[in-house]
């Protein structure tokens, strides 16, 4: 397999970072627009979509700052996905960083496709 690729998107919010770090977070704030359901036991994350599921185990979280995330069914144990928030020092502008990895440059173009479409029901929900 060859080498996976890192890559970040960056989204504007104008949302508290608390509200957001919930939206990113917790069960019900993933089913408002990550998935249709969101399911927890100890650190393993069940999302479901549609009638197919698929288990994320949390890697680690800082309270309003980031959540890291690894699919378990990938089994390249570098890759991770991770939602951080990040506030502009000067401005106090909120953004949401993405960061995921993908095999090559098409997969990249596809899976910002779905990131953007992902971020845009994130901010329906937060009405921003």
């Amino acid at each position: 397999m060859s080498e996976l690729i890192k890559f970040q998107l960056e989204y504007p919010f104008h949302s508290s970072i608390n509200i957001l770090y919930k939206r990113l977070s917790t069960p019900s704030g993933l089913s408002e627009w990550f998935a249709d359901d969101v399911h927890i036991r100890g650190n393993i994350y069940t999302f479901f979509w549609d009638g197919s599921e698929q288990e994320a185990k949390l890697l680690k979280s800082k309270e309003n700052e980031f959540v890291r995330f690894h699919w378990l069914d990938n089994e390249v144990e570098e890759s991770y996905f991770e939602f951080t928030i990040q506030v502009d020092d000067l401005t106090n502008d909120v953004s949401l960083i993405i960061t995921d990895f993908a095999e090559d440059e098409t997969e990249i173009e596809e899976n910002t496709l779905l990131w953007d479409t992902q971020v845009e029901s994130l901010k329906h929900a937060l009405g921003s």
